[in-house]
This record gives C-alpha cells, sequence and structure tokens, in this order.
C-alpha cells in the first residue's frame, strides 16, 4: 500500500521520537531531561474509499482531511 492520499498527495513525514526521565519542575522535581532520540516516520490517516474518477467509481486512498471537507465525490 503507497502511504499517499490520492487527492493532496499527502504523505509520511520524518521526525523523532524523543524519551524523556524525571520529575517536572512544576511537580516539584529538578525539570525533565532527555534520555534518548530515536528517529521515526509519522503516517497520514489514511481510508480507502469509492470515489468517481472520470465518471466511474474506483477505489482510492485518501486523507481523513481530504474526506471531511469534502474535495471528493463519494459514489
Amino acid at each position: 500500500m503507497l502511504k499517499i492520499c490520492a487527492i493532496c498527495g499527502k504523505t509520511q513525514v520524518a521526525g523523532k521520537s524523543i524519551v524523556r526521565k524525571g520529575l517536572a519542575k512544576k511537580k516539584g522535581g529538578t525539570g525533565k531531561k532527555v534520555t534518548r532520540s530515536t528517529a521515526r516516520t509519522f503516517h497520514p490517516n489514511l481510508q480507502k474509499i469509492r470515489i468517481l474518477i472520470n465518471n466511474r467509481p474506483e477505489k482510492v486512498y485518501a486523507c481523513t482531511k481530504c474526506i471531511k471537507k469534502g474535495r471528493l465525490q463519494k459514489v
């Protein structure tokens, strides 16, 4: 499955997963410290839906943002 929206072209983006330890300052601690940072990817929320493309129904993957905005015409 391609992780890309057929309507807007939204795809995965790179990011980091940060692990922190310690007690927050406002809870009486000395503050949070970063212990490790690993690379990860964030994927869009894609749903398989049937839409009209050239007056023919086709199943495509679309992100929920496009579905909510009504950028497509469902069958």
